[in-house]
């Protein structure tokens, strides 16, 4: 992904990534009359497109960010997916209880990212 600055391109990558895995996760949960096996294999099938955007991602980023700070943005980003894709494909609700949790984890993502705490 040349066109796109080296720190943003892991990030579009992991996006994309992210919206896939939601699917083959959580997608199939619209689908219960459909047998299982069936579900397993479009799932492995949504999955493998998955990985071809996340090993990208993880490699080309690993040369802008460390290792844990790719974790907690694949973290964040699945997270901001998957409230998405709750509240619009399965039209559940989000509460209070949700926000805050998130929040605590938004929160962990700044350290992350903050460096060093002084001594």
């Amino acid at each position: 992904m040349t066109w796109l600055p080296p720190s943003v391109a892991p990030i579009v990558l992991l996006l994309c990534s992210n919206v896939f895995m939601t699917f083959a996760w959580y997608g199939h949960l619209k689908f219960t009359d459909r047998p299982l096996w069936l579900v397993i294999m479009a799932s492995w099938g949504i999955a493998f497109i998955e990985y071809c955007f996340a090993v990208p991602a993880n490699r080309w980023g690993h040369e802008v960010y460390s290792a844990a700070e790719l974790k907690t943005m694949q973290e964040v980003i699945t997270l901001l997916v998957f409230a998405a894709f709750s509240v619009f494909y399965l039209g559940e609700r989000l509460t209070l209880n949700h926000a805050v949790g998130f929040a605590l984890i938004f929160g962990g993502a700044f350290f992350v990212f903050k460096g060093p705490l002084p001594t």
